[in-house]
């Protein structure tokens, strides 16, 4: 029998998180809660939730910190649940990796709904036999668990940010990155302008991976936007 899916509650009003406990739970969910960042993520990287429920005005760090701190290690899917209706907050944390914004107040269906969405999206990517901790793209094949990446059976040696951008990218096989939610994801918000400290990167990591450097068949420039990785190499 599987077990129901587990969903982590990040907000530091105890009514939120009560009034969602009960929610959740009725619609046959596990729940997780924590009433801050640190603790958020410290349960995101113990107890591995499916889902994680985030407000953005926490006591200790703003939850914009939250989503870029755990997409170096983590996809979960992230619902944002905030009283900020502001166009451009929703942008920037999509931008940085949350995958839906629910506004406060809202209505349990709705969120329901938008759990749902997230579920199915994330089983999808994942596919039915493939593995969270593993990536393949021709002849790359990234293991996160191992922290190794191999062309074919050849060792790649990667420096750390090297391998975290990989893994990104990989993560995201045949989906645009944007420049913003690269750097935001990899090297923080504070450089989510700094499009040629990427470049940099990715061209470190062509000349790693790729046989003809001037003529890149892996890593993707979509010129203005981003980068992605081919779905077929």
């Amino acid at each position: 029998m599987n077990r129901p899916k587990r969903i982590l509650i990040v907000d530091d009003e105890p009514q939120i998180r009560t009034f969602l406990k009960h929610g959740l739970e009725a619609a046959g969910y596990e729940t997780l809660s924590a009433a801050d960042g640190t603790e958020g993520l410290r349960q995101a990287s113990a107890l591995i939730p499916d889902l994680i429920i985030l407000d953005l005005g926490l006591p200790d760090m703003d939850g914009k910190a939250v989503i870029s701190k755990l997409r170096h290690w983590s996809q979960t899917p992230v619902i944002i649940l905030s009283a900020r209706d502001d166009e451009r907050e929703k942008i920037e944390v999509l931008d940085l990796g949350a995958n839906d914004y629910v506004a406060k107040p809202f209505g349990i269906g709705e969120l329901l709904a938008r759990i749902r969405v997230a579920l199915r999206q994330d089983q999808k990517s994942e596919g039915p036999a493939s593995s969270q901790n593993i990536f393949v793209a021709g002849p790359i094949s990234l293991d996160v668990a191992k922290h190794r990446v191999t062309r074919r059976d050849d060792l790649i040696k990667l420096t750390p940010k090297e391998f975290d951008l990989l893994t990104l990218l990989l993560q995201n096989k045949g989906k645009v990155i944007t420049q913003r939610q690269l750097l935001t994801t990899v090297w923080g918000p504070a450089h989510a302008q700094d499009a040629q400290y990427l470049r940099v990167f990715v061209g470190q990591l062509r000349r790693k991976l790729e046989i003809d450097t001037s003529d890149p068949k892996i890593i993707i420039s979509e010129p203005g936007v981003g980068y992605f990785i081919r779905d077929e190499i």
